[in-house]
């Protein structure tokens, strides 16, 4: 089997380095050079500008011959179960960037008698990857009522796994992952640590290494995305490092 995809995550960096850099678009040079396959782009380090040029987005992209992923900060239902109107405008910008795939947050799923989604999915080139996010909406019971549910309506959409945001609802990833897997084309790799009343994610090289029984209970063919912070005086350095270590396993 052909190596999974290694994706770094442009909020890997943080917001204030990305700031720093120039944007989005001068990362692609050294996430390039680290040895990565793809980028993930983040509507939420977006300025109101890059929002009109995602053609030019799209094109520094291929040029350094990386995939393309898109997360955007939202959820996929809203608070009153109702399917958020913006998801049309997503999957176009999505689309714009030439990403293979929109992640979004489950949010607060009730039904799926409105045929809608499954419309707007059927019509798009791009794949709707459903987030478990840090609040109670994606729990356990609730992501899996909703992957039963779609699986159910043949809609065409996976899951990305986050690894570590199963520490925020307090549940145990090894056993979302047992359950959720079947459905999980994209991976968020990410640990995280307790910290003040909540936690906080870090490092791999931070971490007591359990991280991999979990990755190695997931698709070992879905795509790998960095999303702990890369930190450092030597950017490059480490990410290379990262994107060796997730390649290796």
């Amino acid at each position: 089997m052909a190596n999974p995809e290694i994706i770094v995550t442009a909020a890997a960096y943080g917001a204030q380095k990305v700031a720093e850099l120039g944007g989005q678009t001068a990362l692609l040079p050294l996430i390039k050079a680290a040895g990565a396959d793809g980028v993930e782009i983040r509507r939420e380090l977006f300025s109101e500008d890059d929002l009109l040029r995602l053609h030019t987005l799209n094109k520094a992209i291929a040029q350094q011959q990386l995939s393309a992923s898109y997360s955007v900060p939202e959820a996929l239902w809203l608070a009153d179960g109702a399917l958020n109107p913006r998801l049309a405008q997503f999957l176009l910008e999505a689309e714009q960037i030439g990403a293979k795939r929109l992640k979004i947050a489950l949010g607060h799923f009730v039904d799926l008698s409105d045929r809608q989604l499954a419309e707007m999915l059927s019509a798009s080139p791009v794949t709707l990857v459903v987030e478990n996010d840090q609040t109670p909406d994606s729990k356990l019971a609730p992501m899996l009522n909703f992957f039963h549910r779609a699986c159910d309506a043949a809609l065409p959409l996976d899951m990305t796994f986050d690894m570590g945001n199963w520490q925020w609802t307090g549940e145990d990833a090894l056993q979302a992952a047992a359950q959720l897997s079947r459905y999980v084309s994209y991976i968020h790799v990410k640990a995280a640590v307790p910290h003040a009343e909540t936690f906080r994610a870090i490092a791999l090289d931070e971490t007591d290494g359990s991280w991999r029984a979990l990755l190695s209970a997931l698709p070992e063919d879905a795509p790998r995305g960095i999303e702990f912070p890369l930190e450092g005086a030597d950017l490059l350095a480490v990410t290379r490092h990262y994107v060796d270590v997730l390649r290796a396993l």
